[in-house]
């Protein structure tokens, strides 16, 4: 089952959680260290890090360990935790700025040192650059500087009896470095052993300049896949105008409190969550709810913080504010998502734990048999082919496959009202082959509306409409709220009623004008005498079609019928051809009766309806479904639906529905907007594939790549590879796997 139950939601609460922004993290094998670390802490329940982000995730016992454990934990395991989350991408830009500026110079360097040892390449060059002790001086602090963070990393990796990607580039680098050093001071010794001295600066220089270009340019581009958590930071306004006894002031957002009465004026954000109690307005909500038109808002409407005023100004009283606001749980729940480990993420995982040993067994297995078989001078080639496997093996493709894709897919849903609460979640998505749609609220607006004015006896539908809305305007029952609205709607005349009694279960009289006029059932009007006529057969026409049908009498004469029904929210025949169009399956289900079930459903254009389910057996129903063997989608809006939305693989809450139904589920739409069900799906289906091509080729770089490096090619072909060519692949790799995940943005999807 993709979803978590209610019983381990509610115990997740019950947990204390940290979000730490891990430092000098640079591959899956750091990842994957950090985490043991953390597991191994009494308390600690779930650790998750995230590479791509940076973070670690820690559900704990508070009563067992505490947040200092765990950031003492990270450390002992060699890396450091930052003083605040990053949420504004300083620190992303800052690490970038560093590492170009280490890039410039060290190019700077690197190159001077390629030039100077490639003397019949470059025959041009100054005479003292190729001096092997000019070229050491210049390589020394790229490796010692420069290099410094490899050696660190791989010294904390030793003392935990663990290796990493820094293990790799510092025994690589080291070991070109260190035979060139003999080679400089002691030529005569190389030459007794039957070497002719050489140096291989340029190797360990251009080696550690284009790991740190690599990390440059995954720097930069994971800066991009975290671009979502920016844009919605950004969207929070920084003052709200209060109105208070001395009038209007302008005050810090931090300043606002639950229940103060706020103005905003055309063209400002609108501060916080609240409700229009005075004035009307346009406001643009694309931003929050991804749709695309301004939505009309007066007294009584809800207003989102971070939304757009278009052009009235107006008073609201805010109801949330700081953490509480929709667009803080937004990001909230998109940081969650983006820190979070989808199951497919678990293979990649397993293999980073045992990959660096393991290449360094097969170096070291390389450099032995290069010593032992390998052509004249046999020490330099079996040196060149070490560094040449040790570099090129980086796991980083590996550990940034998967959450590279899940941040640009979640970001993007985000950024078009879809909120998916985790990678768990974005990964069960795609497997989902049947599609269960609740109908009242979900499929349909939720509350009646006048479908048929039909008049007789020479009356017009205005003058029906008038007649009917002045005896139900003092009905608080939907159906007379639906009449009454539908006049006032149409531009109707509504006099002043006398008289009004509610006739429970049956409808309503009033006088109007001076006129008995009585709204309500066939029966109410038989037991008042008066004949339906021709109305009667009109009526049973309409029940057919699902809809609730008021006689109107005027003085003892039927003069009109009116039909009411809760119609289809304009979305949902466009998300059901959507859905039939990707061959998803899709069912109604309803507490509604099979004629008017199937009613709604044709109008929809849905097939398959299961009618009269109460609301506790919504979740068996699912449960039915799923023992078919069906992957189960199930789209409600209220807190009757919460118990199917948890027993669904997949639980799709509409946005506009309860906050009961918003926790059960795991994808929230936040515009109501159904036609989005298709899109993330869809968006999961696209994510999913893109963490399967990064895992590919991920996996089958190294695959070639190692063998390659060790000289498996060269008794057939000859053929070498250089390890400064296995570092400028290896940095490919990790920029290509990023890249890749960034091209979700460009899908059509929505």
């Amino acid at each position: 089952m993709g979803s978590i139950s209610a019983e381990e939601k509610s115990g997740r609460e019950r947990d204390g959680r940290a979000d730490l922004p891990v430092l000098g993290m640079s591959c899956a094998s750091c990842a994957a260290n950090i985490e043991r670390a953390l597991r191994d802490l009494p308390g600690v329940k779930e650790a998750n890090v995230n590479l791509a982000t940076a973070r670690a995730t820690v559900l704990f016992e508070p009563k067992l360990v505490g947040p200092g454990d765990l950031i003492d934990a990270v450390r002992k395991a060699g890396y450091d935790v930052a003083a605040s989350s990053d949420t504004d991408g300083e620190s992303r830009d800052r690490e970038y700025g560093s590492l170009k500026l280490k890039v410039l110079w060290g190019g700077f360097l690197a190159a001077l040192i390629f030039v100077g040892s490639m003397r019949h390449w470059f025959p041009w060059a100054p005479g003292f650059l190729q001096s092997f002790f000019v070229l050491w001086a210049l390589a020394t602090p790229v490796q010692l500087v420069l290099g410094r963070p490899f050696y660190r990393g791989a010294w904390s990796a030793f003392r935990h009896r663990t290796a990493d990607m820094n293990t790799l580039v510092a025994v690589g680098t080291s070991a070109a470095y260190l035979f060139s050093v003999a080679a400089t001071v002691l030529p005569g010794f190389m030459r007794a052993a039957g070497v002719e001295p050489d140096v291989y600066f340029d190797t360990s220089a251009v080696i550690i300049v284009l790991v740190l270009f690599g990390r440059m340019l995954e720097a930069r581009a994971k800066g991009r896949t975290s671009e979502a958590i920016r844009k919605l930071m950004g969207l929070q306004p920084r003052t709200a105008r209060l109105i208070g006894e001395g009038g209007e002031r302008e005050v810090p957002i931090d300043e606002v409190r639950v229940g103060d009465l706020l103005v905003v004026r055309p063209g400002e954000k609108i501060p916080v969550d609240g409700a229009v109690v005075e004035g009307l307005s346009a406001i643009d909500e694309s931003m929050i709810s991804g749709e695309s038109l301004p939505v009309d808002k007066g007294p009584g409407d809800t207003v989102i913080g971070a939304t757009l005023n278009k052009w009235g100004s107006f008073r609201f009283r805010a109801s949330k504010v700081g953490q509480d606001t929709t667009l803080a749980q937004i990001v909230r729940l998109v940081e969650q998502a983006q820190g979070a480990k989808a199951p497919i993420q678990r293979l990649a995982d397993a293999i980073a734990g045992y990959f660096v040993p393991a290449v360094i067994a097969i170096a070291v297995l390389t450099f032995g048999v290069w010593v032992l078989f390998g052509p004249a001078p046999r020490l330099v080639f079996a040196l060149m082919n070490f560094v040449a496997v040790l570099i090129i093996a980086c796991p980083c493709a590996l550990g940034l496959a998967t959450p590279t894709a899940i941040m640009v897919g979640t970001g993007l849903g985000a950024e078009r009202g879809i909120l998916i609460k985790s990678g768990e979640s974005l990964e069960a998505a795609h497997r989902v082959d049947t599609v269960v749609f609740d109908k009242t609220g979900t499929l349909t607006r939720g509350e009646p509306e006048v479908t048929d004015v039909l008049p007789v006896r020479g009356l017009s539908e205005a003058e029906l409409l008038s007649l009917a809305a002045a005896a139900e305007s003092g009905s608080e029952h939907p159906l007379g709220k639906a009449i009454v609205g539908r006049a006032r709607r149409s531009g109707a005349d509504i006099p002043a009623a006398e008289r009004f009694r509610a006739l429970e279960g049956l409808g309503v009289e009033a006088r109007v004008e001076g006129e008995r006029i009585v709204v309500g059932s066939r029966k109410l009007l038989e037991e008042a005498g008066v004949d339906t006529g021709d109305l009667g057969g009109l009526e049973k026409s309409l029940a057919e079609e699902g809809k609730t049908t008021a006689f109107v009498a005027r003085e003892g004469q039927a003069v009109g019928l009116l039909a009411l029904a809760d119609t289809l929210k304009p979305s949902a025949r466009p998300a059901i051809v959507k859905l039939r169009r990707r061959g998803l399956e899709v069912v109604m289900l309803t507490g509604d009766n099979p004629r008017t079930a199937r009613s709604i459903a044709a109008a929809a254009g849905i097939d398959q309806v299961i009618p009269e389910v109460m609301p506790g057996e919504k979740a068996e129903v699912i449960r039915r479904l799923q023992a078919e063997g069906k992957h189960v989608a199930m789209v409600g809006d209220g807190i009757n639906d919460a118990p199917a939305l948890v027993q669904a693989d997949i639980g799709i809450a509409v946005g506009t529905g309860t906050d009961v139904a918003i926790e059960s589920s795991d994808i929230t739409l936040i515009s109501g907007d159904l036609e989005t069900v298709a899109s993330a799906i869809e968006l999961s289906r696209r994510t999913i594939r893109t963490v399967r091509q990064n895992l590919f080729w991920a996996f089958i770089y190294n695959v070639v790549g190692i063998p390659v490096a060790a000289g498996v090619l060269f008794p057939f072909f000859g053929l070498l590879l250089n390890p400064m060519i296995a570092s400028a692949a290896m940095a490919f790799s990790s920029v290509s796997v990023v890249s890749n995940s960034l091209r979700l943005r460009r899908a059509n999807i929505f």
